[in-house]
């Protein structure tokens, strides 16, 4: 028996978006489609980002200051404070799908075997993986294109 690859459980030709769209034009897409993220495409077409949900949740999530210390007058931010209080900020008031959106995702070949897909998902913990060929965007992995095939 062969063993399933990706491209035999993906679903084809995603729906996309470009990294200049709105956060609010894209929620109204993902309603629309029904789908948990959209594939960010530039110009040229070639996938430049990742856009899900939990990016545009964060557009209503609180913005919490970084852990400090004050001594002797000065202040000590927690390591990598700083950065993820920058990144939570950009996301929080960002307007445009490139403001949100994780950059340069994760992908994976048409050819790549299934349990190889889903072991990357759960390493990773993340909800889907793009399928590219040739650089070209052709499907997307999800976790319930995986429970899917278990099922028959």
């Amino acid at each position: 028996m062969t063993e399933l690859v990706a491209r035999d459980i993906m679903t084809p030709d995603p729906v996309t978006i470009s990294p200049d769209t709105t956060v609010t034009d894209a929620a109204h897409l993902m309603a629309e489609k029904r789908v948990g993220a959209l594939p960010v495409l530039d110009d040229q077409g070639a996938l430049v980002g990742l856009v899900s949900e939990g990016d545009l949740i964060m557009q209503d999530v609180k913005v919490h200051f970084p852990t400090y210390l004050s001594l002797l007058g000065g202040y000590i931010f927690a390591p990598g404070a700083a950065d993820r209080f920058e990144s939570a900020l950009r996301k929080a008031v960002g307007a445009t799908v490139q403001d949100v959106m994780t950059a340069d995702p994760i992908t994976v070949s048409p050819e790549a075997l299934v349990t190889d897909v889903a072991t990357l998902i759960i390493e990773r913990d993340i909800a889907r993986v793009p399928v590219v060929e040739n650089d070209v965007l052709i499907g997307i992995v999800s976790k319930s294109d995986i429970v899917r095939s278990l099922a028959g």
